[in-house]
């Protein structure tokens, strides 16, 4: 091998055993290309040419310089995990969901240094669901966020070695989240809750679901040097942006108890229907009723940076480091015209993450490709939810490409999320209550056409 690779390898695997301490992805979704997400995502420094340099690496767009190009995809999320009690009486396990990740890229070069493009991606989201008797029910059922980016590109080709890109996203937001509410908490009158006259605890007596939908605006910006005919290196910046709404619409619905009051209690006989005591609360006016809702939820900055060698005419080894400040995220709250109000405690922290991939073409028409990826939970000890139980995941992925014809290429992927098992809450506050296990299995494609 000649010398001029050592280096190079020597950075994979540099990068491939800080794994070990590598950070999170929180809510994010990094699964935007099926060719990408075969290589683990690692992609700055070398994107795959299908297009998805608007999301990868927005300057590679000035080099990438084989015509125009549309490609349509996405990925399919199949999570799956339990919540189970430290004394193992109760193990519930989560509602099982396949959720589709689309994806959709146009690219074409204008003139001999200038590329534009647009792009659809969706680099934030979640759908967690549990059944409706779960525990955690309180705090939240089904909880799903997508962030849908539509973001117009440019892309410079400064010289042979060095390009730039970047662009505005149009962020385009809807949040959901469904609980139930425990009427035992509940206040009956000044100073006495319903469990003080014999309510038990996790009686559920309503149904809220708080929805909305967001429009801001973020940024992406891409840096691609081309050290050598076999090295190169990228970085990329895509920034924060704030959904903030106070035109949330609060949904609720009354859930029948059967219960009766056991003893006379001021102006209220002995045997009263407990369900005709807290009716009012729902009626136009109550603290309960529809109504709207606001919140604020600040979506993190991202930065990586990469490397990409070609040991080979058919090898490329990559590897990617990325900064995802989620200590942005410190809780996320709601609060209603009526003076409902909640708080569920994140306090996440930044984190970074290592990508490590390789693709090999075995013909000009095929490629196979692989790659591994690790990270440590962005939610520390003690704000592990049921609404994100998130913890550290080691990820490992494997993929075809095949170039159909001059025209078409289609990209297959499969991902594996192995995530380790987390201590955790199923209420607001107070100590946590069991063990949250989790993985996932996910599947990309990917058409290219070029044009």
């Amino acid at each position: 091998m000649p010398r001029r690779h050592w280096w190079g390898f020597l950075t994979c695997w540099l990068l491939l055993a800080a794994a070990e301490r590598a950070g999170a992805q929180g809510y994010g979704v990094y699964e935007q290309s099926a060719c990408a997400m075969a290589r683990a995502g690692a992609a700055v420094a070398r994107p795959c040419e299908d297009g998805s340099a608007i999301f990868f690496n927005p300057a590679a767009l000035a080099v990438e310089r084989d015509g125009s190009k549309l490609s349509i995809g996405g990925t399919l999320i199949g999570p799956r995990g339990d919540f189970t009690s430290f004394d193992g009486r109760v193990s519930t396990p989560m509602v099982a969901n396949w959720v589709p990740v689309p994806a959709a890229y146009y690219a074409r070069p204008t003139g001999d240094r200038l590329s534009l493009g647009l792009g659809f991606f969706v680099p934030y989201g979640l759908t967690t669901e549990w059944p409706i008797d779960f525990e955690g029910r309180f705090v939240s059922y089904k909880t799903s966020l997508q962030t849908i980016y539509a973001q117009p590109t440019i892309a410079f080709k400064i010289n042979d070695h060095l390009a730039i890109g970047g662009g505005p996203d149009l962020v385009f937001s809807s949040l959901e989240l469904n609980q139930r509410v425990d009427l035992a908490v509940q206040s009956l009158a000044p100073g006495i809750t319903f469990a003080q006259i014999g309510v038990p605890p996790g009686t559920d007596f309503a149904d809220l679901k708080i929805s909305g939908t967001d429009f801001t605006l973020a940024a992406h910006i891409g840096l691609l040097v081309r050290a050598t005919d076999t090295v190169s290196f990228g970085a990329r910046y895509l920034s924060r942006h704030t959904i903030a709404r106070d035109d949330l619409t609060l949904e609720s619905q009354q859930v029948a108890t059967g219960l009766r009051t056991p003893v006379p209690l001021p102006g209220i006989p002995q045997g009263t229907p407990i369900d005709t005591l807290v009716a009012p609360l729902f009626n136009p006016g109550g603290r309960l009723a529809d109504q709207e809702a606001a919140t604020e939820l600040t979506v993190p900055d991202q930065f990586v940076a990469g490397v990409a060698i070609q040991p080979t005419a058919r090898l490329t080894l990559l590897a990617d480091y990325q900064l995802s400040t989620w200590s942005v995220f410190e809780n996320l709250t709601f609060t209603t015209t009526s003076g409902v109000s909640e708080v569920v405690v994140k306090n996440y922290r930044d984190t970074s993450g290592v990508r490590v991939g390789a693709d090999y073409r075995v013909t000009d028409r095929l490629a196979i490709r692989a790659g591994v990826l690790a990270h440590q939970a962005a939610a520390p000890d003690g704000s592990v939810t049921p609404d994100l139980p998130e913890g550290a995941r080691v990820e490992y992925t494997a993929g075809l490409g095949a170039r159909l014809n001059d025209r078409f290429s289609l990209d297959a992927a499969y991902q594996y999320i192995d995530q380790e098992t987390r201590n955790g809450r199923t209420r607001f506050s107070g100590p946590d209550t069991g063990r949250y296990a989790f993985h996932a299995n996910l599947f990309g494609v990917s058409l290219v056409t070029r044009f």
